[in-house]
């Protein structure tokens, strides 16, 4: 396998954002608007890199998210930010992958459940949002489900109608969600210390357990990393969720607002991806009403 060139102009720019001469840096393809790189620093660090000329703003966010959910003693791991440079370049240690395990995914429910409860100001987060390529509005707030249907909802709700991914009868149905909200949301919970993107493909199990990466992390609601992790499924999923019910219990009820905090990634999918998710958009906004 090619180790990389590290004359190419994307390692420099890892080598200018981490301060050390890099020995290789092989290209991965892309996602969304940026494009990765695995190698190794001068020093035998591995590295994962994105870079993304044109998005440091996203970069940014999921570099401060990383932080903040990283400060959590005992919490679930990430990888450590070894640089986030200004011109969208996002350095973090590679992680070796090895695949889940039952006692794995009970250490991740137990972890998950360490750092939802160290919580977090309010709603929201004081770094501007990203989800991939679309802006997250993170201005904080109290209540949960007036910021989740005005933060979270709404401005996905419009974006997916001004893309034509959505028509005005579609719109309509998840306005009457939006109407139940407070009924629909169950009992009040302070702001928790979310990841806030938690599907499969955002948990890498590691020969320690589990990492999350690319956060869209903030202040929300515990469940929504929960709902997240249900919606494409996830290895030993039930294991995950009794481990961190045993851990951190929650509150009755709880599968039938699921569809509540799927609304949010389905707008979002279809925003990014187009018609192909609003019927399960539409599936979730039914079993709420």
């Amino acid at each position: 396998m090619s180790h990389g060139n590290p004359e190419t102009a994307p390692a420099k720019a890892v080598s200018a954002a981490v301060s050390s001469e890099v020995r290789s840096c092989t290209p991965l393809g892309s996602s969304h608007a940026w494009t990765l790189y695995r190698g190794e620093l001068a020093d035998g660090r591995r590295f994962f890199a994105k870079v993304a000329e044109g998005h440091a703003e996203a970069l940014d966010s999921e570099a401060a998210g990383l932080r903040w959910l990283a400060e959590v003693p005992g919490g679930a791991d990430v990888p450590e930010v070894l640089a986030a440079a200004d011109g969208g370049v996002l350095v973090m240690e590679q992680v070796h992958e090895r695949g889940a395990t039952a006692a794995a995914a009970d250490d991740l429910g137990r972890r998950l459940a360490t750092t939802h409860r160290a919580g977090a100001e309010a709603f929201g987060a004081s770094w501007p949002g990203w989800l991939a390529t679309l802006p997250l509005d993170n201005t904080p707030g109290r209540a949960w489900p007036e910021w989740y249907a005005r933060r979270r909802l709404l401005p996905y709700l419009r974006d997916a109608h001004d893309r034509g991914f959505l028509d005005s009868g579609d719109v309509a149905q998840l306005e009457r969600v939006l109407a139940r909200v407070d009924d629909l949301a169950g009992p009040d919970e302070p702001p928790a210390r979310i990841h806030g993107d938690l599907w499969d493909g955002n948990v890498l199990w590691g020969r320690d357990g589990a990492v999350l990466i690319d956060p869209a992390a903030h202040g929300g609601h515990r469940e929504t990393d929960l709902a997240m992790l249900e919606l494409f499924g996830a290895p030993h999923l039930e294991r995950i969720l009794a481990a961190y019910h045993e851990a951190f219990p929650l509150a009755d009820g709880r599968r039938d607002r699921v569809p509540l905090h799927q609304l949010h990634p389905l707008l979002a999918h279809v925003c990014l991806f187009g018609r192909s998710y609003r019927t399960p958009l539409l599936d979730a906004a039914r079993r709420l009403l």
